[in-house]
């Protein structure tokens, strides 16, 4: 082997083991504050998006629904706000708010879209509260749902986003059947 090769060889060597600890170093690892901080815009940004549903939907259309046998497009919603505040308060251990149960969908005077546009931004606002508040510490404590289901209490609160983005989902097709185009996706 010439010394050329060699040098050549260990000038390579040299070049990976910098770049790849380079690398290394600038991996960095997500701390617990990172972790609320990024729920907290999650739920913001569910927040954002869920309000331009309420605007997209014409006020006179709330009542709507896609099928005689399904919930109406405020139904949905309002059962959207009151899971909200039922599944973040069971997982954070925050008081529920007192209007929150799965009755409120069904309540013939919260069915307008100023009724509405209020319990679902009200859970959203309970939500980020209750996340904010929250002790991260318990974060990873074991809890029962429901008297059946159990998962960790961060768990549920993935749950219960997961949940909102469920409903908001399916209220798209409300909007469609009206005509209107639903507001676009919201990832970021």
């Amino acid at each position: 082997m010439t010394v050329r090769k060699v040098f050549s060889m260990t000038t390579v060597f040299m070049l990976f083991i910098v770049f790849f600890k380079t690398n290394i170093l600038r991996a960095q690892t997500i701390s617990t504050k990172d972790i609320k901080a990024e729920m907290l815009a999650d739920w913001q940004r569910g927040k954002d998006y869920t309000i331009e549903y309420l605007n997209t939907m014409p006020a006179d259309k709330y009542g709507a629904k896609a099928v005689d046998s399904i919930r109406s497009f405020a139904q949905q919603m309002l059962h959207l706000a009151s899971a909200n505040v039922f599944i973040m308060s069971t997982a954070t251990g925050a008081a529920p708010l007192p209007w929150a149960s799965f009755t409120l969908e069904n309540s013939a005077s919260a069915q307008s879209k100023d009724s509405v546009m209020y319990y679902v931004s009200a859970s959203y606002d309970f939500a980020k509260k209750a996340v904010e508040e929250s002790n991260m510490d318990k974060w990873g404590e074991k809890i029962k749902v429901f008297g059946q289901f159990e998962c960790t209490r961060y768990a549920l609160m993935q749950k219960g986003f997961e949940h909102q983005t469920h409903h908001r989902g399916q209220t798209t097709i409300y909007i469609r059947l009206q005509d209107i185009r639903p507001p676009g996706e919201k990832l970021f």
